[in-house]
């Protein structure tokens, strides 16, 4: 039963178990709070926050950072879903954040004992004593503690106060540059200078100081996950304002990122104490896939004129895709490729040979995953390819096979391999056995799940039937009755819906009468709905 903030204002059970403890399940509901929150929206959530946001306050009183952690997140939470409504919290709020952000990280030290005989466990204090017979020698080592976790989770805060309250968030911009260096918030500096209404030199003013520290901090400092949220920052700021906004520092872009490629910053050099854990794995991760996000956020907004930037970047890219390499790494790789060729286009033909090997070979992939970027990745370099993919087709058919049969468990990978054959057909119909492929292919349909793959499986589809191919024509009955599902889809566009009406039409007027014994055939739920459609339409 979901609770709620009684009309005289009392805090319900949630309220009381955020406030006044000190402990991981205060914690847990505090960021629980958040999530409901996010599910039920602001028309429900902003009447009933004030006592939240006032628990949560109280909780910066009690020294435990895993709470300071969760809270930071529900502010996050709180800032999206009221959007500028958030801004009459921030002179609340914003100071804590910034404490959290200014607090100490809690670095070890290593020291290595000449004599072995103490500190066996290679942690202790370092002597001023010069009379120390044997001096110690002290280097530094990578920790991680609960405090960088709440510092991570007060930038990403920034972020979202400047993201999602705009212009309101102008007072506390310039304490931003001095208070958080080191876990400068790219995408909140990046968004806030956007809503300035201080004219284009304040605009540069800012934009300067963000990738200035963005590029510094990729290849100076030594936290993974703070490097990971300068790329990150860096993409946003491609994606949303263009290639422009990234010209005048694309050089040096160019080459942190290859010294990120290169597994060469400082963050990729810190000596570790050890054989790296799960959770240096984990780092690692999040780090290559914010590198790797970099690559089709260039090729987006610089399209065939990426060529040459990827170029420098190719190589160095490619190592992660190695046999040796984790299928996680291996399937970055392909996600990243698949993207690159789709915007930077017609240059992804010089890349095909060394491309096509490990994306016939992730095809076959046991990970779910590997399967599916596979198969669009296929998919894309066939469509921008050119003449360069079509001595790879049978392959690729032969690879792509399974993923249509029963036997594919995952139905986002199916729905891919559709995409992947579709395109095919479109720009190399000739070299596409049809009446082979095109039963199999309409067997899949509707997609189930991947609805980014509709309007090239749909378009496809249309462009088929409105050419009047004999092959596809020959499966009118089954087509009709793929339509009638993808009509009754709540998850379809209506772009996709217009496609499937203008293929009806066409049809209509090759076969008339003919076409009402198919209709007939279908179940009533579908037949109905197909007849409200095209009377709609």
């Amino acid at each position: 039963m979901r609770k709620s903030c009684s009309k005289n204002g009392r805090i319900d059970l949630l309220v009381r178990d955020i406030e006044f403890e000190a402990s991981q399940p205060t914690a847990r509901a505090t960021e629980l709070v958040g999530i409901v929150a996010m599910s039920v929206g602001r028309e429900r959530m902003e009447p009933i926050l004030p006592p939240y946001i006032e628990a949560a306050i109280t909780g910066f009183k009690l020294e435990y950072s895993e709470l300071r952690e969760y809270s930071h997140g529900f502010f996050s939470n709180m800032a999206e879903i009221l959007g500028d409504g958030f801004a009459q919290y921030l002179p609340l709020v914003v100071p804590l954040v910034f404490s959290s952000c200014n607090l100490d990280d809690g670095s070890a030290i290593d020291i290595d004992e000449p004599d072995g005989d103490e500190n066996v466990s290679g942690f202790g204090g370092v002597s001023s004593d010069d009379e120390a017979h044997d001096e110690p020698r002290v280097r530094n080592i990578s920790v991680r503690t609960g405090v960088l976790d709440e510092k991570a989770a007060a930038t990403q805060a920034l972020g979202q106060f400047a993201l999602h309250t705009k212009s309101f968030y102008a007072p506390y911009f310039d304490r931003n540059r001095g208070s958080v260096p080191g876990l400068f918030c790219m995408l909140m500096l990046c968004f806030f200078t956007f809503g300035l209404e201080e004219g284009p030199a304040k605009a540069k003013e800012v934009l300067d100081t963000v990738m200035n520290i963005s590029i510094k901090t990729m290849t100076d400092d030594d936290d993974k996950e703070v490097v990971a949220q300068a790329c990150i920052g860096i993409a946003e700021i491609v994606n949303t304002f263009g290639f422009a906004a990234a010209e005048p520092y694309m050089s040096q872009l160019i080459e942190a990122v290859l010294v990120l490629l290169k597994e060469e910053s400082a963050c990729q050099l810190v000596e570790s104490d050890g054989e790296a854990d799960e959770d240096d794995a984990e780092h690692d991760e999040i780090l290559m896939d914010a590198v790797s996000d970099l690559l089709p956020a260039f090729a987006k907004c610089m399209g065939p004129h990426f060529a040459p930037v990827f170029s420098k970047w190719f190589g160095p890219f490619m190592k992660f895709s190695k046999a040796s390499r984790p299928p996680q790494d291996r399937t970055m790789v392909v996600a990243s490729l698949a993207e690159v060729a789709q915007n930077m286009g017609a240059p992804i033909a010089g890349y095909i040979e060394t491309m096509m090997p490990l994306v016939l070979k992730e095809l076959a992939s046991s990970e779910a995953t590997n399967r599916r970027n596979a198969a669009f990745c296929v998919g894309e370099l066939c469509k921008n390819g050119g003449e360069a993919t079509l001595r790879y087709y049978v392959d690729i058919l032969r690879g792509l096979s399974p993923l249509f049969s029963e036997s594919e468990p995952d139905n986002a990978v199916r729905d891919n391999a559709a995409g992947a054959v579709a395109r095919m057909i479109m720009v190399h119909p000739e070299a596409i056995p049809l009446n082979q492929v095109l039963p199999v292919f309409l067997k899949v349909l509707p997609l189930k799940e991947d609805q980014e793959e509709s309007m090239a499986v749909y378009s496809c589809i249309c462009g088929l039937v409105l050419s009047s191919n004999p092959q596809m024509l020959s499966l009118v009955p089954d087509l009709m009755s793929v339509f009638a599902q993808v009509v009754l889809s709540p998850v379809e566009t209506d772009e996709v819906k217009a496609f499937i009406s203008r293929v009806f039409s066409h049809l209509m007027s090759l076969y008339g009468q003919q076409m009402q014994p198919i209709l007939t055939s279908l179940p009533p739920a579908h037949a109905n709905a197909f007849a409200s459609f095209v009377s709609r339409t």
